[in-house]
This record gives C-alpha cells, sequence and structure tokens, in this order.
C-alpha cells in the first residue's frame, strides 16, 4: 500500500470520526470491528467496550444481519429500536465489503419519525373533524385541471377514498338550475383572484338523495396574477337548511289549520295591490262558534276548525289564497276576480261551512258563516281593504248571520258604535281611563301570593260599561294596541319604582302585534335600565298561539329581554298543536299551562296525565309552571299530587285594583316564581 493510499484511508477514517452519522464495521456474523463515536453515543457504550460486541445484541430490535437484497443494494432498514438515550427510530443501512465484512450506516430519524406520526394523527384528527361536522375540502389545480377532494368530503357524497373523481363527474351529481350559478360564481373568482362562496344542491345516490352544501373558497395565484390553485370547503347544511324552512313555516302557517296566517294574507294582499291589479277580499267569521268551544270543548272545536280549514281551501282555485286571521276567522284573497265572481265563491264557501254536520256525543249540530266582502283596485292600501271587508262583515252578522255582504260606503254609519269604541279607548288612553287589576299567583302548598299577573280594565265613567273583550280585539286590529301595550308596561315599571320590595313581582301581557315592533324590546329595557329596577321583577306573557304566528320576533323579544335578565313566559301552553317543538326555540322561562288542562284536572285521568307530562318536562327544562283556572279546591289537591307548585283561578284570588293589593302584597321571602 502506497504513502498515498494510507494518507486517503486515514483523511477518510478522520472524516467517520468526526460524523455525526453512526458508521460500524462487523465481520459475517455481526461482531463489530471497528465503531465511530456518533454510532458508540448511540449504543451508549464507549468505542472501545463497543468493539468485539454484537450489534444486534448492542441495539434490540435490529436482525443479526438485514435481508440479503439489503445489503447488497445498500437499501434502508427502518428500525424500532430502545437504546440508552431511549425510544428511537433508526435508519440502517448495511453493504458489503470486499472480505465479507459489512459496512453499517445507522442515522437516527427519531424526531423525523415522530413529526410524521404526529402529521398522519393531525391528518387522521383532521379528517375525523371533518366527518363530525359533516365538512370536507377540495383543491383544484388549475394548470392541470385535477381535483383533489378529501376523503372526508368523498365520504359525505357516498364515494370510497380511492374514486377519481372529475370536475365533469362532479357536475353531473349538481341540481341543474344551480350548475350556471356555481359556473359563473368561479369565472368571477377567478377572474379577479379572490374568494367565493356558494349553496347548492347535489343530487346523490340513495339513501343521500338530495343534500344542500354550502361551499366558501378562494383562488390562489402566482406571482404574476395568474390563478394557479382554487382551495373550498363544501359544509353538508342540509339538516340545517330543512330546520331553517320549517321554522319559516311554522312561522308563516297558523299551527292549527296548516292555513297561512295574518302575515302572509297582509303580505299577498300588499302584494297585489303593489302590482296595480284588481280583485276582492273575503272574511269570513263562523257564527256563534265559542259555542262549540264552551259546549264541547276545545278538542271538539279544534277538529270542527281544522275540518272546515280543510273544506275552504278544497274550493278555491289555483292563485287564490285562503289563511287564517286568529280565532275563528279566515281571509280570502281573490286577486283579478270581479264582483260577481267572487261573490259566487263567497257563496260556495258559505255552503261548504253549511254543509259540515259536527256530531259530538250523540248531538248533532251545524256551523254557519257571516262573510264580508270588498273589492280593491288601483290605489287602494291593504289597511283600507281590510277595513272595508271587515265593515261589511259586521253588516251581515248585524243582519242575521249566516250570509255574504258586499262592502258598500254606508256601512260605514253601521259601524259608528264599533269605531266609537276605539275613540273611547283612545280618549282613555290619553286622559287616564285605563286602570290595572291585579291577579295573584300563588304557592299551593302554602297560599302565599308569589306574583300577580296586571290586567287591563276600561274605567272611563261611559255607559256601556266595556271589558276586556269589547275593546281589546277592537285595538288590536290597528295600532292602538301597541300604544296601550307600552302604556301597562310603564304602568308596571313605575310601580315597581314606587314599591322597592325585591319581592314584589309583575306579569304584564303582550299582544301578538306588539310582537311586530321592533322597537319594542328596546323600549323596556330602557325604561328599567333608567328606573332602576331588577329585571328579574318582571316577566312578559305571551300567548302560545301569538308566540307561533310570530316565531322570529318572539323568539327575537324573548333572547333580548331574557338575556337582561326578564320573565319570559308562555302563556295558555297546550293550547297549539306542537306545543313542545316550540320549548325549543323560544328561550323562555315558564309556561302558563292552558286552563283547558285544569278544569277538570280532579276529575279526568287524561288532563291529569297531560299535565303530569307538561309538569315533568318543565322541571327538566328548568322552566316555572303555573296552573290557571284553578276554581276549585279539589283542583289545588290534584295539581299539587302532579307536583304543580304554582296556580291562578278565581278560587285562589280574583282581580282587584292594583292599589288596592299594594299595601297588603304578603310576600315572603324568597317567593321567587319558581316551577
Amino acid at each position: 500500500m502506497t504513502a498515498v493510499e494510507d494518507g486517503v484511508r486515514s483523511v477518510h477514517r478522520e472524516v467517520l470520526e468526526r460524523s455525526d452519522v453512526g458508521f460500524a464495521v462487523s465481520d459475517a456474523r455481526g461482531v463489530l470491528r471497528w465503531v465511530n463515536p456518533a454510532l458508540a453515543a448511540v449504543l451508549g457504550v464507549p468505542v472501545a467496550q463497543a468493539v468485539g460486541r454484537s450489534l444486534p445484541a448492542l441495539l434490540p430490535g435490529v436482525p443479526e444481519r438485514p435481508p440479503g437484497e439489503h445489503a447488497h443494494a445498500g437499501l434502508p432498514l427502518l428500525a424500532s429500536s430502545s437504546t440508552p438515550r431511549g425510544h428511537r427510530w433508526l435508519e440502517i443501512t448495511c453493504c458489503e465489503l470486499s472480505g465479507g465484512d459489512l459496512l453499517y450506516e445507522v442515522v437516527d430519524v427519531t424526531s423525523w419519525r415522530d413529526r410524521e406520526l404526529d402529521v398522519t394523527q393531525e391528518a387522521d384528527a383532521l379528517r375525523r373533524a371533518q366527518v363530525l361536522g359533516r365538512m370536507g375540502t377540495w383543491e383544484w389545480h388549475i394548470g392541470e385541471d385535477r381535483i383533489v377532494w378529501s376523503d372526508a368530503l368523498l365520504e359525505m357524497f357516498g364515494f370510497t377514498s380511492d374514486v377519481e373523481l372529475t370536475m365533469e363527474n362532479y357536475s353531473g351529481f349538481v341540481h341543474p338550475d344551480d350548475l350556471p350559478m356555481i359556473r359563473s360564481t368561479l369565472a368571477e373568482a377567478l377572474e379577479a383572484g379572490a374568494k367565493f362562496s356558494y349553496t347548492h344542491r347535489m343530487l346523490l345516490p340513495e339513501p343521500r338523495g338530495e343534500r344542500i352544501f354550502e361551499c366558501f373558497g378562494e383562488i390562489i395565484c402566482d406571482s404574476s396574477g395568474t390563478p394557479v390553485r382554487a382551495l373550498g370547503t363544501a359544509h353538508d347544511v342540509t339538516r340545517a337548511h330543512r330546520v331553517h324552512e320549517e321554522l319559516l313555516r311554522m312561522a308563516e302557517l297558523d299551527p292549527l289549520t296548516g292555513l297561512p296566517n295574518r302575515r302572509v294574507l297582509t303580505r299577498e294582499l300588499e302584494r297585489a295591490l303593489a302590482t296595480g291589479g284588481d280583485g276582492a277580499l273575503l272574511l269570513l267569521d263562523l257564527d256563534n262558534f265559542k259555542d262549540v268551544n264552551d259546549l264541547r270543548g276545545h278538542a271538539v272545536g279544534d277538529r270542527v276548525m281544522r275540518t272546515l280549514a280543510s273544506a275552504l281551501a278544497s274550493r278555491l282555485r289555483p292563485g287564490q289564497l285562503i289563511g287564517r286571521l286568529g280565532g275563528d276567522e279566515f281571509a280570502v284573497v281573490l286577486p283579478g276576480c270581479e264582483r260577481a265572481e267572487a261573490e259566487l265563491v263567497a257563496d260556495g264557501l258559505r255552503d261548504a261551512v253549511a254543509a259540515l254536520p259536527l256530531v259530538s256525543a250523540g248531538v248533532a249540530a251545524h256551523i254557519t258563516v257571516s262573510t264580508g266582502m270588498a273589492e280593491y283596485g288601483p290605489g287602494d292600501t291593504w289597511e283600507l281593504v281590510l277595513a272595508n271587508a271587515d265593515l261589511a262583515l259586521y253588516a251581515s252578522k248585524g243582519a242575521g248571520r249566516n250570509r255574504v255582504t258586499v262592502y258598500e260606503p254606508g256601512h260605514y254609519a253601521d259601524t259608528a258604535k264599533r269605531v266609537s269604541v276605539l275613540d273611547r279607548v283612545r280618549t282613555a288612553l290619553e286622559s287616564g281611563g285605563l286602570a290595572l287589576h291585579a291577579m295573584p299567583m300563588v304557592r299551593l302548598g302554602t297560599g302565599v301570593v308569589l306574583g300577580h299577573e296586571l290586567l287591563l280594565r276600561l274605567e272611563d265613567g261611559q255607559e256601556p260599561r266595556l271589558g276586556p273583550a269589547d275593546f281589546l280585539p277592537v285595538a288590536e286590529r290597528g295600532n292602538l294596541v301597541l300604544e296601550i301595550d307600552r302604556w301597562v308596561l310603564t304602568r308596571a315599571i313605575d310601580t315597581l319604582v314606587a314599591h322597592p320590595d325585591p319581592e314584589l313581582r309583575f306579569n304584564v301581557n303582550i299582544s301578538g302585534r306588539t310582537l311586530d315592533d321592533a322597537d319594542f324590546g328596546g323600549f323596556v329595557l330602557d325604561r328599567l335600565a333608567s328606573a332602576g329596577v331588577a329585571p328579574g321583577r318582571l316577566g312578559l306573557e305571551i300567548t302560545e298561539t301569538a308566540a307561533v304566528g310570530n316565531l322570529d320576533a318572539a323568539r327575537a323579544l324573548a333572547q333580548q329581554l331574557r338575556g337582561f335578565g326578564c320573565r319570559i313566559v308562555l302563556d295558555d301552553f297546550g293550547s297549539g298543536f306542537g306545543s313542545f317543538v316550540h320549548l325549543k326555540h323560544l328561550p323562555i322561562t315558564g309556561i302558563k299551562i292552558d286552563g283547558e288542562f285544569v278544569k277538570a284536572i280532579d276529575t279526568s285521568r287524561t288532563d291529569a296525565v297531560l299535565v303530569a307530562g307538561i309538569v315533568e318536562i318543565a322541571r327538566g327544562l328548568g322552566l316555572s309552571a303555573v296552573a290557571e283556572w284553578v276554581e276549585r279546591p279539589d283542583q289545588v289537591g290534584a295539581l299539587t299530587g302532579l307536583g304543580v307548585r304554582v296556580g291562578q283561578g278565581f278560587h285562589l284570588g280574583t282581580p282587584r285594583p292594583l292599589e288596592e293589593v299594594l299595601p297588603a302584597q304578603g310576600v315572603r321571602p324568597n317567593g321567587a316564581l319558581s316551577g
């Protein structure tokens, strides 16, 4: 061996000695002949102690000799081994030297391997999060016209991860009506290099069927501004979309009959007038329907109401809209109908109602309907048309009921008395002729008064005397009821200020019309804040029918006031269909059990079962529960046995002028209105 060769070997040896990669030479059996310091550090022994020992013995888990193809080709072997430095991942390469010796190269890749495992776990966690959140991602490589879909998104589409889904295939599943919108949105985003979003439907193979996806994305451009990639997400919002549609449907449909409600009817009438068209409006009021409820019960009345609604709707042609205004009153919008044709429609509806027999408890009866009709044309307002039809309706009732009356200007004189009611209420509102009476809410076990519901009375000294049923429905037909509700709230808050006892609490009724007043919630909060009254001393009662008829507004008002600390009570709970569904969507603090379930609670097993269920649900949801119509001692015992703690009714206390109950409030400490 020449001096040059010795010098070269010396340099090589020095390089290997200083390398941070482990090297070793062993014989064919794996007994080490030479080890560099880097490998000795991995082995955890000095170089001198490593020589002469078996490499597999020093690195448990490493085979005595790597497979032949590894040894000859120099391919790495990834091994997991425990060393003095702890559990390590080692990449081992072995090649054969002349004479049969083996050269080992050992690289510690623990940090890389751990990062790889972390990335794999993160990717799996991301995939699971996407699956749970029903959201996936996609990436469009624009130059290659190639799309990469996440496994979660392919799974939502109903495909496995190995499916090659091209843009053309994907487009085949998009609803045909939505495809042009997607293409135009992407084209605009590519042109501007901007973010984009769209919602579309997909028609996927069963059992998935039609699904709705909400998509967000952005365009990635290179340094020259040329779009190179599009990144996007797709979120399956089918369930949320269907819930939203159901809420909209509930907000615009009468819960009892399934017909459009007052909001939809007035909107349709307003739309017809805005287009300059003509037609007619019918108002139908069932004659003496209150007798059906009183004599046969609300359950029978509800069944009759649904049957009547179906019968009336079946007599109309497409484009003619019927809805329920409330109570036993319906309205029909007849666009494009001249007077003679509209009268024929009205007569047909009247005959359809008269032809429906009512049979209950073996007794047969018939229901009739009074109808008022008003024509409309360009220049009219929906308020005027509704008022004219209302005048004609009252003329029908005054003429003996069960007839159709077309509005004539002379009908105005016939309604002077009713108009005077509005004048009396308006005057009383301005001059102090309105008063509040208070009806106690009582803890059934002790007789302690927990609070009072405030009831409005007209005390203007004029004859005939008018009760709430005489003037409130008239006020609710216009905007006067909005002023009345604000007056009641103001008087209630002023009284709470004058009597700072924290246990003095009032419940105030809110009309359905007030729910449409977007400023009402702010009005209440401003009054409470300026007066310094604890919001928990004030409760607002909203009837279930009014809340469901305007669900969005009721939810918004309840959220606003409850967030400030006010109590929100759903009145007449159980009177509407789907009552328990409403508990999911209204942020209330309490319910009042409809008196229809309470009046026979001591004799009817059915009522007892229903009330027990309502109480259990209220308790589970943390809501207070008050039973209405408690009028006999036996009802108190029955309600107490079912877990009802608070009641209201003539047996427990009749309404009295507010001034009379204040000095003798009798509220004990800790007498909060709790269920």
